[in-house]
């Protein structure tokens, strides 16, 4: 490995045991074990334990809390155990798995400690994207660069071996830092380097994969940041010998908490296609209906689920579900925004540069006047507060008026609410007077992108009102805002692209191609966007580009909407009062450690007919996807489907199953300690990792209670199982998370007398019982399909 070629991929292939971190600003939830899902789930956990320290089932406690409550089913649990060989009752085998509990945390020496303090500083500095008033100088030297350059000025360094004459490249420092241990160490060297420190690494090569405008101007790569480390490294004297511990499989407790954990998810997997199976035959026994009074699609979003069933039934309204960027891969910049953000998940690359542009001068004006005071005002006290010259000055003549402010933020949170919405409601939105722009695509594209949409929903007919609906949440002193956003729009408000989606489905050239395309679009349709806010569940709708001739159908649709937030609102915060004014109250209060719980609870994935999904009960537990099979003859639409939404709720699914096992590791501890960094993430305390997952107060409804159930997302989809058989045959990503056991998956086929197929590895399928997978057995699918 003596050649700088092979130390480059060495240091690659050691990053990939690491996940990629977004920034806190643009929450992405994602699996934090993505680099070990090529193996099986059991023997990742116990190799991500091994690499990353964290645990990979949950406690034997939380395990005890679900069987009490009858989470898990008995007999099912029975049939796991005896499956895995343990025929002793539950309450002792979870006893054994108490006593087998120990202490894994690896105390790290002083040496390691040290550097880590110094790096950790030098990182949260470098890396700042717009907090620190004072920044790092010389950033555009790069971060190798820049330490190189002022290392010296540190007196926290020791002048000691190979940082007091760092070397040019950060490549020829790592070789001379690693050259007195055996080249044969130098790959675990450089694994257990980069994983000390796992949300720092991760944050860094989802930055330098990125090369968002921050990295353009201040570049770090992953060889870079590991010179830093190992030069401090040396600099106190650490020895770099890599772990000799044999490499260990999952032990009798890892057995029995894999058994505990399958039966949870059976239990759960029993009630899901039970109700999907139910459901199946019901709507194939439906005959189609009349034009709805309008359409709305939703985001796959599990919170959408409960504002769906409750608006389903306050009239003739058709709910679809479509993934939250509304298929537009584009890099948004908002008409008050400072710098464009990529509004599509990760596994998508932005296609199109969208920004919004004013269309009408004199609301625009109107516009910038109000909002040019307000900011104008917040700078002046921000900067004051943020001055140490001025700050107490500040706080003693502004003193009696600021402190009734906090006080009023504090005590009255739900009118602060009121005030700011009154404040808002004097400047003009910016949907009033702009439009985003689509200079940019082309009418193949725009045409290709209403296709794509009204194709994987499986539409044959449109309402004369058809409303896209993105999502986003709102929160006050919440570093983690963006973790209630859009998840498919990278953690960012859904409404520009449901925006632009509807733009591109009014334009008269677009629909024209579409009706050549056999989709039949009436004359007197119209398509516009909302936002649902899923704090409040209000949903603001824009409709400035809908005619008078439409205005019944939307003032009816308005008042629909708001009925069905407040039983939204009821159902979610379980609150026997005013629930959509304790929404608003959580939604202001900057006390709140808990403003809504996000996507806690998830579990689930339906993919079918918005028909069958209708009157549902999925308790905002399920992402839900429209997808009608016998509009998709050739399977295109249902493979989009499975190589693309399938997989993003699988990483959103596993983030919070792997914060709620193990919070310290893999989530980010307890709001009441954290400490933002940078606008990048946040600290437990004063210094170390970055924490990388979510918070406890988005999982556990006490310290000793989750509200999370942890469990593998169970995939339920409405189509023939050679169909979807075929599919995952093409697709290797797609058959090794399911033949490794990320996801499961169960396929109730309408061509079959709705029977349900539960996938049981290697291409095979096993029917399912009553709604209850059995176990799997040889039958090749054909032979399944031929039965």
């Amino acid at each position: 490995m003596s050649t700088e070629t092979d130390i480059h991929d060495s240091i690659d292939d050691a990053a990939d045991t690491v996940g990629s971190v977004w920034p806190i600003h643009s929450f992405v939830t994602a699996n934090p074990l993505s680099g070990f899902e090529d193996q099986p789930f059991a023997e990742a956990v116990t190799a991500a334990a091994e690499t990353l320290g964290g645990r990979g089932y949950p406690s034997p406690e939380m395990f005890r809390q679900a069987l009490e409550r009858d989470q898990i089913d008995r007999d099912i649990l029975e049939a796991e155990l005896a499956e895995a060989g343990y025929e002793a009752d539950p309450e002792t085998l979870l006893s054994r798995m108490d006593t087998a509990e120990a202490d894994t945390s690896d105390a790290t020496g002083t040496a390691e400690d040290r550097a880590e303090h110094v790096l950790t500083k030098w990182l949260s500095s470098f890396l700042d994207e717009g907090r620190a008033h004072w920044g790092m100088p010389d950033r555009d030297l790069g971060f190798y660069g820049v330490f190189r350059a002022i290392s010296g000025y540190d007196s926290q360094i020791p002048d000691e071996g190979v940082v007091a004459d760092l070397p040019t490249k950060p490549i020829e420092t790592i070789k001379a830092v690693v050259e007195p241990y055996p080249e044969k160490q130098w790959d675990a060297i450089f694994e257990e380097q980069l994983a000390a420190l796992p949300g720092w690494t991760g944050f860094i090569k989802q930055r330098a994969d990125d090369d968002n405008a921050w990295q353009s101007r201040y570049p770090i790569s992953v060889t870079g940041y590991l010179a830093a480390r190992l030069a401090l490294l040396d600099a106190f004297d650490a020895d770099l010998t890599p772990s000799e511990e044999p490499t260990r499989g999952p032990t009798e407790a890892d057995e029995i908490a894999e058994g505990f954990l399958s039966a949870w998810e059976g239990t759960y997997r029993e009630e899901l296609v039970g109700a999907v199976s139910e459901a199946s035959e019901s709507y194939a026994e439906t005959e189609a209906s009349d034009r709805p009074d309008a359409q709305l699609v939703f985001c796959i979003d599990t919170r959408s689920e409960v504002l769906r069933r409750h608006l389903e039934k306050t009239g003739d309204y058709e709910t679809h579900g479509y993934a939250g960027f509304f298929g537009i891969p584009m890099e948004y910049k908002g008409y008050d925004a400072e710098v464009s953000v990529d509004a599509c998940p990760p596994i998508a690359e932005p296609q199109h540069q969208i920004r919004d542009e004013a269309v009408d001068t004199g609301v625009q004006e109107e516009h910038d006047h109000l909002t040019g005071i307000r900011e104008a005002a917040a700078e002046i006290v921000e900067s004051i507060e943020s001055n140490a010259a001025t700050a107490y000055g500040f706080v003693e003549s502004a003193g009696s008026g600021y402190g009734l402010a906090l006080a009023s933020r504090t005590l009255v949170p739900g009118r602060v609410h009121d005030f700011f919405d009154s404040v808002d409601e004097t400047i003009p939105d910016e949907h009033d007077f702009c439009s985003p722009s689509l200079e940019g695509l082309t009418l193949a594209e725009k045409v290709g992108y209403a296709e794509t949409a009204f194709d994987l929903m499986g539409w044959d007919h449109f309402a004369r009102l058809v409303v896209f609906t993105g999502h986003a949440g709102e929160t006050a002193n919440n570093p983690f805002d963006s973790s209630l956003d859009c998840g498919a729009c990278a953690g960012n408000p859904g409404g520009p692209s449901a925006r632009v989606l509807a733009k591109i489905c009014n334009d008269e050239a677009v629909q024209a191609e579409l009706r050549e395309r056999g989709f039949d679009i009436p004359d007197d349709t119209v398509f516009l966007a909302g936002q649902h806010n899923t704090t409040t569940d209000e949903v603001d709708l824009y409709d400035g580009t809908v005619p008078e001739s439409h205005t019944e159908e939307l003032d009816t649709l308005r008042a629909d909407l708001e009925t069905a937030r407040e039983a939204t609102a009821a159902e979610r915060l379980g609150s026997a009062g005013d629930a959509a004014r304790e929404s608003k109250r959580k939604a202001a209060d900057w006390a709140e450690t808990r403003p809504e719980w996000g996507l806690a609870g998830n579990a689930g994935f339906v993919v079918g007919p918005s028909e069958l999904a209708a009157g549902l009960d999925l308790d905002g537990r399920a992402f839900l996807h429209s997808y009608d099979w016998s509009t998709d003859p050739d399977g295109d639409a249902l493979e989009a489907i499975m190589t693309a939404p399938m997989v993003v709720t699988q990483w959103i699914n596993c983030q919070y199953y792997f914060s709620t096992v193990d919070s310290a590791v893999y989530g980010s501890g307890s709001k009441i300690t954290h400490n933002p960094v940078g606008n990048v993430g946040v600290y437990q305390g004063n210094g170390g990792d970055l924490m990388t997952g979510l918070p406890l107060q988005s999982l556990m409804a006490a310290d000793d209670e989750p509200y999370h159930q942890p469990l593998r997302l169970s995939t339920v989809i409405h189509a023939p199982v050679e169909q979807v058989t075929d599919i995952i045959a093409d697709h290797e990503n797609v058959a090794q998370l399911l033949d490794n056991g990320w996801l499961s998956l169960t396929v109730i086929d309408p061509t079959q007398d709705h029977t349900g197929f539960h996938y049981a590895g290697e291409l095979s399928w096993s029917p399912t019982s009553e709604g209850v997978p059995v176990k799997p057995s040889a039958e090749a699918p054909s032979a399944v399909a031929d039965d």
